[in-house]
C-alpha cells in the first residue's frame, strides 16, 4: 500500500470506529498531512474489508521514520503515535460530554464507552499490555495472582543520554498525574500524551480528575487525581474522597497507596488513588475475627485471613463507616508494640500508615484498612515490614496498593532470568543468575525436575515467594506471636 493510501484508511478506520464523524474527513486527512510533512494526497477509496488501526498507525510510524519526520526513537514514536491518534480523538470537552451523558443512562454505560475509547486510540497501550506474563497461584489465602509486567518498553542508550540533558530543563508538566498532560507532546524523558484524555469530576466539593492507565495491571485500571498539584494526603479527607468515588462509580473499587515511603506508591507528590473493575484475591477473603468498635452504629468490624493485616469495616452508613476508619487510622497512627517490632514514630517521624481500600457490596460501603509500618534498622536497612533479602531475587520493590490486595507485579528482568532457572533445573546449563542461585540449589534438591514439569515447578516457586513477600510486608506475623500481637492491637482499638 502507498502511504496515501495509508492515510485514507486511517481516516476511514476512525470513521467506522466513530471517533471522527464523516464530516470531518476532509479535516483529518489535512491534520495527519501536516503531522506527516506532506503537502499533498493523491485522491483514493478506502480499500474494502475490515481495518485493523493500530496496524495502519504503525505504518504511518514507519513513514515518518522512514522519511527523516522522527528520529527512530522509542520516545520519538511514541509522541508521534499520540499526535497522531490525537487528530482521531474527539476534544476534552466532547469526551466529558458524552461521558456525563452516558451516565445518564449509568454509570457502567459511561465508564464503557470511555474506556473503549481510551483503546481504540491507543492510550491504553493494549499490545504492550498483552505481553505481560501471568498466572494464578493457590495459597491457603486464595488464589494469588502472579504477573511479570513486560508492557513498558527500554529506552535505547542514545535515549538514555538525550533525557540526561533534557531532564534539567524541561519541568512541565509538574508530573505525570497531573492535568497538564492532557494533548501534552511530550519529550525524551516525557511520555507523548496528546490523545490523553481525563474526565472531570467532584470529589468531596473539589475538582478531580479520572482516566485510565495506558499501561494497565488489571482490569479498567483506573486513576483518580487532584487537579490541584498536592502531595498524598492519606488521612480521614483520603477515607472521604474514596467513598465519595464509589458513591458515583459504584460497580469500581478504589483504594490509596499508603502516604509514607518504603510502603507507599511511586508517586507520592499528587494526590492521587487507583481504582477499576476487578475482583482482586483480598476481596474474597474471609472475616476470621470479628469484633465491636466504640462509639460507632451499625459497622461490621473484623480482622481479614491475609499474609498482611488487615482490618475490614463495613455499612451502609457512609458518615458511622467514616468514623470508624478515623479511629483506626487514629490509633494506628500512634501504636506502639515493642514486642512485635512496631514503633510509631523516630525522633519525630512517623512510621505507621494505612493502605485504605473501598468498594460497594449492594448498598454497603465496604473498606479494607491494612495495617503498614516503614521503619528501617541496622538487620532490615530496606524496612522491617518490605521483603526480606531472601525473596529480593524476585521482589524487592515497594509493596504498594496492588500488590496488598494479591496482584504481583515483577520486575521485567524475570522472563529471562526464570528461563535461565529452568535451563538449569533441567540440566540444559550448569550455571545459573547469582542472584537466583540458593533459590534455584534448593529447588534441584527437592523434588524431580524434568521437561514437563519445569514450569509448573517455577511458577509454584514464583508463588510461594510472591506469598513470603506479602507476610514480609505484614507488620503482625502470621504465627501464634503475631496473632496475639494483632488482638492486643484492636484490644486498644476497642478500649
Amino acid at each position: 500500500m502507498t502511504i496515501d493510501q495509508i492515510i485514507i484508511d486511517f481516516v476511514e478506520w476512525s470513521i467506522e470506529e466513530k471517533l471522527v464523524d464523516s464530516l470531518d474527513r476532509m479535516y483529518t486527512l489535512n491534520r495527519l498531512l501536516m503531522l506527516l510533512k506532506k503537502d499533498s494526497i493523491n485522491g483514493g477509496i478506502p480499500t474494502t474489508g475490515k481495518k485493523k488501526g493500530l496496524q495502519l498507525l504503525d505504518q504511518l510510524i514507519n513513514y515518518a521514520v522512514e522519511e527523516g519526520v522522527i528520529e527512530d526513537l522509542i520516545s520519538q514514536r511514541d509522541q508521534l503515535e499520540a499526535q497522531l491518534m490525537d487528530v482521531v480523538t474527539p476534544r476534552p470537552s466532547e469526551i466529558n460530554a458524552r461521558f456525563w451523558k452516558k451516565y445518564e443512562q449509568s454509570p457502567k454505560d459511561a465508564t464503557d464507552t470511555f474506556f473503549t475509547m481510551s483503546q481504540k486510540n491507543n492510550y491504553i497501550k493494549t499490545r504492550e499490555i498483552s505481553k505481560n506474563i501471568g498466572y494464578k497461584h493457590l495459597t491457603e489465602y486464595g488464589e494469588l495472582e502472579i504477573t511479570i509486567n513486560l508492557s513498558k518498553p527500554e529506552k535505547d542508550p542514545k535515549e538514555i543520554m538525550l533525557a540526561k540533558d533534557q531532564g534539567t530543563k524541561v519541568h512541565y508538566p509538574s508530573c505525570l498525574l497531573c492535568m497538564e498532560n492532557e494533548g501534552y507532546k511530550g519529550h525524551v524523558t516525557h511520555p507523548g500524551r496528546a490523545n490523553h484524555r481525563i474526565i472531570r469530576m467532584t470529589v468531596s466539593g473539589e475538582e478531580w480528575g479520572f482516566q485510565y492507565s495506558p499501561y494497565a495491571y488489571y482490569n479498567e485500571h483506573a486513576i483518580f487525581l487532584s487537579s490541584e498539584h498536592r502531595k498524598m494526603d492519606v488521612g480521614l479527607p483520603a477515607i472521604k474522597n474514596l467513598l465519595d468515588i464509589l458513591t458515583t462509580l459504584p460497580h469500581y473499587f478504589v483504594g490509596s497507596n499508603a502516604g509514607l515511603p518504603i510502603v507507599g506508591g511511586s508517586i507520592l507528590s499528587h494526590d492521587h488513588y487507583q481504582g477499576g473493575r476487578h475482583r482482586f484475591p483480598l476481596e474474597v477473603s474471609d472475616i476470621e475475627f470479628a469484633f465491636d468498635l466504640p462509639g460507632v452504629r451499625n459497622v461490621k468490624a473484623g480482622i481479614v485471613k491475609w499474609p498482611m493485616s488487615v482490618v475490614r469495616i463495613e455499612s451502609t452508613n457512609k458518615e458511622e463507616l467514616i468514623k470508624a476508619a478515623d479511629l483506626i487510622m487514629t490509633r494506628w497512627s500512634s501504636y506502639n508494640d515493642k514486642a512485635a517490632n512496631i514503633h510509631s514514630e523516630t525522633k519525630g517521624t512517623p512510621h505507621n500508615a494505612i493502605t485504605p481500600i473501598a468498594r460497594r457490596k449492594g448498598e454497603a460501603f465496604v473498606l479494607d484498612m491494612v495495617l503498614r509500618n516503614n521503619r528501617t534498622s541496622s538487620e532490615w536497612p530496606d524496612g522491617i515490614f518490605h521483603p526480606h533479602p531472601n525473596v529480593q531475587h524476585i521482589k524487592k520493590e515497594n509493596i504498594g496498593l496492588i500488590e496488598v490486595m494479591g496482584l504481583a507485579i515483577l520486575p521485567p528482568r524475570l522472563k529471562e532470568e526464570l528461563e535461565g532457572v529452568r535451563r538449569y533445573l533441567t540440566g540444559k546449563e550448569d550455571h545459573v543468575p547469582t542472584m537466583h542461585k540458593d533459590w534455584a540449589h534448593e529447588l534441584k534438591a527437592n523434588q524431580l525436575i524434568n521437561e514437563d514439569n519445569v514450569c509448573e515447578i517455577v511458577d509454584k516457586a514464583v508463588g510461594d515467594v510472591f506469598l513470603q513477600v506479602l507476610k514480609d510486608a505484614g507488620v503482625f506475623k502470621r504465627n501464634e506471636e503475631g496473632k496475639e500481637a494483632f488482638e492486643r492491637f484492636i484490644d486498644y482499638l476497642c478500649e
